[in-house]
């Protein structure tokens, strides 16, 4: 085994260790009643985002399950840093949650100043959603397929780019796991937002990229992008024809978007438990699954500890590839 992933095993662990410990230690309250204050959910971005799709679809119903008010607000800046650390340090009564994904394990790993931290500040509470990317490339270039991609890098070194809508976000991360278990180089051209990377994507000035399964498609199918693979562990419902990258040999390229509900750290055990019991029930109702679906959101479910154990994984491993390509902020 190599020195490296001897590294990457004891880092895993150690991570995984300090969140069983942090779970343990949440304070094991009898009660199961969340107080009758309006529970908040912090939406660290802007309306329109993924995470606040859920949380705009969750809300209503989580209200009626528990009888009481349940409101969205969105605190976007920093990358997702200020509305994440609003939550990290609110107070742990469960009146208070964050909509986070697994872009703040990347972000504060890049980010330095971050004032949490996304495994030890957070007691997890359930995943909500998956997102797949879709590799695709611009017609233009001539590349059809993931092999042909392959070839085409390693013949000709930083002559591909692929763009991103900005350091650390999940295309971006996505790509870069992507070169290392290739070993190949392209050039990474980042853009301040979705929409410019898009455009560029779509016109040629950009070669290839992730996005999206159910943006991807759409081009796709309107012949104005090549599909090459999606990261997801299996084939997606949008795109049924388009191979895993797994599935075409490259192993450990599993790059799936997020999304989860979270609570302050010191959260009573108790509940986090209740608030779990209620969203999963939601997360389950027909409705959900159909509204989610439609914004290219695949509605899931899990345990506290399941989401725990996810993040110190993820944690460690877009540590692993933001260290080792030596990524920084714009």
């Amino acid at each position: 085994m190599s020195s490296s992933i001897k590294r990457f095993s004891s880092m895993v662990c150690a991570l995984l260790a300090v969140l069983s410990t942090s779970l343990q230690a949440q304070p094991a309250a009898t009660a199961t009643s969340i107080s009758n204050q309006p529970i908040k959910i912090v939406v660290p971005f802007t309306p329109g985002t993924g995470m606040d799709t859920i949380a705009r679809t969750v809300s209503p119903r989580l209200a009626e399950r528990l009888g009481q008010t349940v409101v969205v607000q969105n605190m976007p800046g920093a990358s997702g840093n200020i509305g994440a650390d609003n939550v990290a340090k609110a107070n742990p009564d469960g009146n208070t949650l964050l909509m986070g994904a697994n872009t703040m394990l990347m972000a504060t790993q890049i980010y330095k100043n971050a004032p949490f931290n996304p495994v030890k500040d957070f007691a997890p509470v359930t995943m909500s959603a998956y997102g797949t990317l879709m590799l695709v490339a611009n017609p233009k270039t001539g590349i059809k397929t993931l092999k042909e991609l392959l070839d085409e890098a390693k013949a000709r070194p930083g002559a591909i780019n692929f763009g991103s809508p900005g350091v650390g976000t999940p295309h971006h991360m996505a790509m870069e796991l992507f070169k290392a278990e290739t070993q190949v180089f392209m050039l990474h051209v980042p853009y301040k937002g979705t929409a410019g990377y898009v455009q560029d994507l779509l016109s040629g000035e950009i070669n290839v990229g992730f996005l999206p399964v159910h943006v991807a498609q759409g081009f796709v199918n309107a012949g104005r992008l090549n599909a090459l693979a999606v990261g997801s562990p299996k084939r997606h419902p949008v795109a049924p024809n388009v191979a895993t990258i797994d599935e075409l040999g490259i192993k450990g390229v599993n790059v799936d978007m997020w999304y989860a509900f979270f609570a302050p750290a010191k959260t009573p055990v108790s509940l986090v438990n209740r608030l779990n019991t209620e969203l999963v029930a939601v997360l389950a109702l027909p409705e959900v699954r159909e509204v989610l679906g439609k914004a290219g959101l695949d509605a899931v479910s899990s345990a506290p500890a399941e989401l725990g154990m996810t993040v110190g994984r993820d944690y460690a491993r877009w540590g692993e590839v933001i260290r080792r390509n030596s990524i920084q902020p714009d």
